[in-house]
């Protein structure tokens, strides 16, 4: 199939957020919605490689304010989209081990709580309680809420790609965009590597690629790519169905159940930025022996799987959403700094009203424009995994 010299809307990236965008402007009513990939398949890269968490604990209020509209968006997927997506509401526990944490949680719970987001803290006992699986020395409290869960990455951007066909979006894979065309501070085009397509909107939804797209119009767009990487063991009987996405925060040590097993990872502080996705072995060693110290009857699990996949970082770990007023025509849905997949749905739907409708009103998004750094207007995320 040649690829269409024109569009109304060129979607760049392939994972939840373009597949999201796509959809939701096709539902709108665009009727030219251009989606390219670069990739074989859709959703294989930083999106098909999360965790799949997703939930409602952050530490700012737009943050929650996604988490309160996304989440629901989850809920109804199957029914919306016709795409079931594994959903399992197990809840998420963070143990807090240092003191200045534990006052930080405090502050963010009481913030949950005035957005009637009910966060549940946590002594030591009742961690015990909860998850007896746990090792809990150096534990000094915990936050939990139940309504946080799990749902399958790959199923929810297939969804939205199928919906948007039906709606007419055009959907294409293995098209690597080269360029993009300027002139006179307005968007031109798209150039590939399949010949160039006229445009006069382009959405920057490449991920951990999207500061390389920047370049490409001539903006600097402060996403960094940074490597992240999740082992899954073999099955385990004393995990519980309802086992909870635990996530040590001190040292972003994280678990869940995953099949009859669980999967596991833990943030390296000294990774540096890049595109490198091979498995890190000296790290995954010090993430084992850490997982293992935490959670003891993982020294009786056979490893099933092993993958790295990258983290697409803004400067305050949060997103970039919106138009960028140096560049008309250029949108951007950017730099969710590893809490994209959950916030896919919504900020799909604001980044279509933001095109469509001259502005996102379902939500405020202003906080999180692009001229926030220049402004000096960062708000900074303090709970990342």
């Amino acid at each position: 199939m040649n690829l269409a010299e024109t569009a109304d809307v060129v979607v760049i990236g392939g994972g939840v957020m373009g597949a999201s965008t796509a959809y939701h402007l096709a539902k709108k009513g665009c009727q030219d919605v251009l989606l390219l990939e670069r990739e074989r398949f859709f959703g294989t890269q930083a999106t098909g490689k999360c965790a799949g968490g997703i939930r409602y604990q952050f530490g700012t209020e737009i943050n929650v304010q996604l988490s309160k509209l996304s989440l629901p968006m989850l809920h109804r997927f199957e029914e919306e989209i016709g795409q079931p997506i594994d959903l399992n509401i197990c809840g998420y526990l963070f143990l807090l081990t240092q003191q200045e944490d534990v006052e930080v949680f405090r502050q963010n719970v009481e913030m949950q709580h005035g957005l009637d987001v009910e966060t549940a803290w946590l002594e030591p006992s009742e961690i015990a309680d909860l998850v007896p699986q746990i090792d809990r020395t150096g534990v000094l409290a915990g936050t939990f809420n139940p309504n946080d869960g799990l749902a399958d990455p790959s199923s929810v951007v297939q969804g939205y790609i199928s919906a948007a066909g039906r709606l007419g979006a055009s959907l294409r894979t293995e098209v690597e965009v080269t360029d993009i065309l300027v002139e006179d501070g307005h968007i031109e085009g798209v150039a590939t590597n399949q010949g160039t397509i006229s445009t006069p909107i382009v959405v920057n939804a490449a991920g951990p690629w999207a500061g390389v797209i920047g370049e490409m119009a001539g903006l600097d767009i402060p996403v960094v790519p940074l490597r992240r990487q999740i082992v899954v063991t073999g099955p385990l009987s004393e995990v519980p169905d309802d086992f909870p996405f635990v996530i040590e925060f001190e040292r972003s040590l994280y678990f869940h159940r995953e099949g009859e097993g669980i999967l596991t990872g833990m943030s390296n502080p000294h990774e540096t930025p890049g595109f490198d996705q091979s498995v890190d072995k000296d790290w995954e060693l010090t993430h084992l022996e850490a997982a293992v110290e935490r959670l003891p009857l993982l020294q009786r699990a056979g490893l099933a799987n092993r993958w790295a996949g990258l983290y697409e970082v803004s400067p305050d770990a949060h997103p970039i959403l919106g138009r960028v007023p140096e560049l008309e025509g250029f949108f951007c849905i950017n730099g969710f700094s590893g809490h994209g997949f959950m916030h896919g749905p919504v900020c799909g739907l604001l980044l279509a009203e933001e095109i469509l409708d001259g502005g996102a009103h379902t939500l405020d998004i202003s906080s999180l424009y692009i001229d926030r750094f220049r402004e000096g207007k960062e708000i900074v995320e303090y709970n990342v995994v």
